[in-house]
Order: structure tokens, then sequence, then C-alpha cells
């Protein structure tokens, strides 16, 4: 068998195209293989599908999957057609082993797209001799086209979490579809003006804004507002993560500041103070209680303060619950220490959100580990110069999205 027909095999290359040239220079570690079409071959009309013959051609080249260490590249010359029907005009049409507009074949893309989800894509871009901003137009392109065939009308429960791009004041905020366990949309920034974006591309996706029963947030402003606006029927659950959160940097403000009085007793218990009672070691609880008979009380009282929020949410029920969290607030109301008194007054602000938990059961824990991940991959990368890059690989992550169907693999 001649190479060429060896290779237009393993391309998967049919009539009227056929592999005419193969040319393999070990100087320039390059592999050129040339593919033309036959004498008098007719072609898909782009438009309305009728055969038509070429009217003329331009020369194309691609990028192909490397022939063990050497790069491998396409070249043919691709026809226009002159549709005989009405309307259609000259066209160019579309090669069977790349993507419309693409300088690399479908089986370059279709690796590019298995490796980056684990990954970086300055790696890849190492690894292929090309451009990491190439390989990005590449996964930007199969991210889009794979999401406009996503349908969102059950969407039904939603989680909000935004995620930093890079040091400073850049983030992304991610949309979830909570009872699916998927990312639905991410854009730029962390204000209310998000929201009003996701629900226009929750409309494009067949999604009802209206049909939007619950919304699992944080405590932003940005986001309740968003969401009171944009949602009319979600009703807002604040995450116990972020509650917890918030009382655990309170009691850490407390405990630092009080160190500096009693360092002898306070220094190097951070970590203490975040653990649970029952987890304590035997060690630990007698540093506690030396902590009690040494008079570090705002600490001490910081502490019992974090330990009963998280008591109320083993409540079986939100009568239960806000029995509680009503006990909870009376205590810190009537706390000296500002910060505890802060905190009450913060619970007080967002007690619908919070009880709203007992009947949703939303938390936005899911969305905290997919962040994990996302993270995990930008400190892979070593960062994204651009914040749509880092939404793309959300996608890959978290998206569910489904590459297999975009463009037919030649065979």
């Amino acid at each position: 068998m001649q190479p060429e027909a060896l290779f237009g095999l393993a391309l998967g290359i049919v009539p009227p195209w056929e592999v005419t040239k193969v040319d393999f220079s070990t100087e320039s570690n390059r592999l050129d293989i040339t593919i033309d079409f036959q004498s008098g071959a007719a072609f898909a009309c782009p438009v309305c599908g009728a055969p038509a013959p070429a009217y003329d051609t331009t020369e194309k080249q691609w990028r192909h999957l490397n022939f063990f260490q050497y790069e491998a590249y396409l070249h043919a010359r691709v026809p226009r057609v002159k549709c005989p029907n009405d309307g259609c005009g000259v066209k160019q049409i579309q090669v069977p082993w790349a993507r419309p507009g693409s300088g690399f074949t479908l089986l370059f893309e279709a690796l590019v797209m298995t490796m980056a989800r684990d990954m970086p894509v300055n790696v890849m871009a190492r690894l292929f001799s090309v451009t990491d901003t190439r390989l990005w137009r590449i996964i930007n392109a199969y991210v889009e086209r794979a999401r406009a065939k996503e349908g969102f009308s059950d969407v039904k429960r939603i989680g909000i979490d935004e995620t930093s791009v890079k040091k400073g004041h850049n983030y992304v905020t991610f949309f979830f579809d909570l009872d699916q366990r998927k990312l639905m949309f991410g854009t730029e920034g962390k204000d209310n003006e998000t929201v009003k974006e996701f629900v226009a591309d929750l409309k494009e996706h067949g999604g009802d804004p209206e049909l939007i029963t619950d919304a699992a947030i944080d405590m932003s402003k940005a986001f309740i507002k968003g969401v009171k606006e944009q949602l009319p029927n979600a009703v807002t659950t604040f995450d116990k993560f972020h509650l917890i959160k918030l009382m655990n940097e309170a009691l850490g403000k407390i405990r630092a500041e009080e160190a500096r009085q009693f360092p002898e007793f306070l220094k190097k218990t951070r970590f203490l103070f975040l653990k649970n009672h029952e987890n304590l070691t035997l060690e630990e609880q007698d540093r506690i209680d030396t902590m009690v008979a040494n008079q570090c009380h705002k600490s001490i009282e910081a502490y019992t303060h974090k330990l009963n929020l998280q008591n109320v949410y083993f409540a079986e029920n939100r009568q239960e619950a806000e029995i509680l969290l009503n006990q909870w607030c009376k205590k810190t109301s009537k706390s000296c220490i500002g910060l505890i008194q802060k905190m009450a007054k913060t619970v007080k602000e967002h007690w619908a959100g919070i009880l709203s938990h007992f009947d949703s059961g939303l938390t936005t824990g899911y969305l905290e580990g997919i962040n994990s991940l996302i993270q995990a991959a930008k400190a892979r990368a070593r960062g994204y110069r651009n914040p749509r890059n880092m939404i793309s690989m959300a996608y890959l992550i978290a998206g569910k999205l489904k590459f297999d169907r975009l463009y037919p693999l030649p065979t």
C-alpha cells in the first residue's frame, strides 16, 4: 500500500477527498500531508445542501496530532461552491476533518479537550509547541458550543457563589443547579448585576426565573438584592457554613486581641478554637480549663457562643431551631463584647434566610467543594490572565457538558 493511501486510511479521509502527497522532514521535525479532491467532484451547498461543483479554491493548513515526536500538518485546497439554487450564492464548504474557522484538526482538538481538565493549558502549549492563546480559543469555542445545547427548563433550586480570579478584587460568580449538582452559568463580577446576567442566560436556555423556588447564597448584600429583584418566587436560604465562618472570624479576632494580654495561655491556640468541643483531645481540654481558670473570659465566651450557634443546626425542625436561635440571640445580645453583639445583630437581620435552611435543607457545601477544585486548577495553571478562561475551566470541571457529539470525528 502506498504511503498516501495508508495515511488516508489513518486520517479517515474518504472520497471525494484523498491524500495526494506525504512529506517527512527530520531536519524541520515535520510531517506534512497534502489532501486534495478528485477532479469533477461535487460538494453539498452549505446553505441548502444541494450538490454543486467547485467554483474556486483556497489553500489552508491545519495542525494535526504529533507523529511520534514530529509535528504533523494537513494541507488542502478548500473549494467554494456556486449553488444553482437562488439565494445561496458562492459559499466555502466545510472540510470533514476540522471545525469551521479552526487551524487544528478535530482529532487534535479532541485531545486538547480530553487533557484540559487535568493538565494546565500552558503545559499543553509547551507540549504541542503552540501558544496557550490558541489552545484557549479551542477550549472556549467547545464550551460555548456545548453550553448552547444545554436546557434549564427544569431548574428550580440554585446556589450562588463567588471566587477570586487573582489577587485583588477580581472575582467571578457561579450559579449552580443544586438538584443536578452542576454549574449552569459563570460571569465576571460579584454584584447584583451578575444575577441579572444569570436570568438572561437562564431564559436563553429555556428556563423560567419565576419557577426558581429556592436560592442558597451567602450573606452578600449584592446577592440578596439580585435574588429579590430577579427571582421573585425564590426563597433565600443563607448558607450555614457561611454563618459559622462569620462566627469563627469574630472568635479569631477576639482571641487574637486577648492573646496580647495573656500570651502565655492563648499563644498558638487559633486552631484549637476552630475545633468542636467533642473533638478536643485531653491535652486541648486541659488548655481550655487553664484559660478559664486564668480569666481568658472573652475568648472562652466567644468559643461558647460559637458552639451554641452550631448546635442550632442540630435541631430536628424549624420550630426547634427558632427556639434555639432565640435563646442564642438573647445571650449574645447581653454580651459586653462588641464583636459578639455585632454577630447577634447580623443573625437578627438575616433571621428568615437562616431559618429557611430547616425548610429547604440547602447549603452551599457542594459549591465550596467545587470552588476548591477550581482554585486548585488555578494554582496548577499559576493563575489565569483572562477571567473568561477561568470560567471555561469551571465549566469543564463542574458543568457536566457533553462534547462528544458537537463535531463528528473522522472514522
